[in-house]
């Protein structure tokens, strides 16, 4: 009997990387849902064997598969393949039914390895993947390379979530990365969202690398800052000075392990400048105003964490410069090329 597959992704990147390493004799019958409401239609259509379901997705997560799956009581086989790598976001899955759980940028051989473990003689595809026009290596975003930078992104700040996690001893919750080519007239447009009514500090720090350059923009909301001095079991009072040393902590964390984790999977490598604080007790708008009149156009990727149960919420803004996105359309080839 032919085995059905459904992979459930947000991702076109991811949904290709995962199909092209399946077993041979799974290629007949493989089926692509891009969010979980998607994959519920399927299963409704359909009888599927094995589940391949992402975490992080719109309209309906796969927490919430999950969830609805083992409500109905269906015969499948669950892996959940994500970037979210914490120890209790694995914990949680598994509790909820699934079999496994696979980290992305998913390995050939660790796939094999779980296909044998569960009994299935896994042969390898050789199914080529599709490449990308030699004209998407222009100053474009287009939709595809959208997709990528979005997937790339999901599975750095998925890193960098898990040590925040293990450091603080708390369960991260990830957001799907935005991902917009803007002008910087735009910029305050795209920091919407981070003006709050209250007040922020932030931290920008530059890194090159290989053709690539730009600079991550931690923004911390100030209520953030009682809940993160708790948690790394800080007692004293929250002067002025300790606040800076806790953003100071959190941008460490967070720039450099998304920074790692993007040069990792498109194979290079970014130096890091020294980390410059941008101001402290201040709106958004004011922070972005002192650089602003260095940015002009900008591939921005944005990035929101926030702490369950706790009033902790900061923004990661990624600004590659104009110059950035000819190389980084190169990696998008090579990286679809597979």
């Amino acid at each position: 009997m032919t085995t059905a597959v459904l992979i459930c992704d947000d991702s076109n990147l991811a949904r290709k990387q995962l199909a092209r390493i399946l077993p041979e004799d799974w290629q007949s019958k493989l089926f692509f849902a891009g969010h979980g409401a998607e994959a519920l239609d399927t299963l409704k259509q359909q009888h599927i064997d094995w589940l391949f379901l992402d975490l992080n997705m719109p309209v309906m997560d796969g927490y919430e598969v999950l969830a609805e799956l083992k409500r109905r009581q269906l015969d499948i086989k669950i892996v959940v393949v994500s970037g979210d790598v914490q120890p209790e976001a694995i914990e949680r899955v598994k509790s909820l039914g699934a079999l496994d759980f696979i980290r992305k940028p998913v390995d050939a051989q660790k796939l094999q390895q779980l296909m044998l473990q569960h009994a299935v003689v896994a042969s390898a595809s050789s199914k080529p993947m599709p490449v990308i026009p030699k004209a998407a290596a222009n100053v474009e975003l287009g939709a595809e390379m959208r997709d990528v930078l979005q997937e790339l992104t999901n599975v750095a700040m998925g890193q960098a979530g898990d040590l925040l996690a293990r450091l603080l001893n708390v369960f991260v919750k990830l957001p799907i990365p935005n991902v917009n080519l803007i002008e910087v007239s735009e910029l305050h447009m795209a920091l919407a969202s981070v003006e709050h009514e209250s007040t922020t500090s932030a931290v920008c720090q530059g890194f090159i690398g290989g053709g690539v350059s730009g600079e991550a923009l931690l923004i911390l909301n100030d209520s953030s800052f009682k809940d993160i001095a708790r948690l790394m079991n800080y007692q004293g009072e929250l002067t002025v000075k300790v606040e800076l040393e806790l953003l100071m902590d959190i941008a460490n964390i967070l720039i450099g392990a998304v920074l790692k984790g993007l040069a990792e999977q498109i194979d290079m490598s970014f130096s890091q400048g020294h980390p410059v604080v941008l101001g402290q007790h201040a709106a958004v708008s004011e922070l972005i105003k002192a650089n602003a009149k260095r940015w002009r156009k900008t591939l921005a990727i944005e990035v929101s964490y926030s702490i369950e149960n706790y009033n902790i919420s900061c923004d990661l803004l990624l600004l590659f410069t104009e110059d950035s996105l000819k190389t980084l359309n190169y990696k998008v080839a090579f990286l679809l090329e597979g």
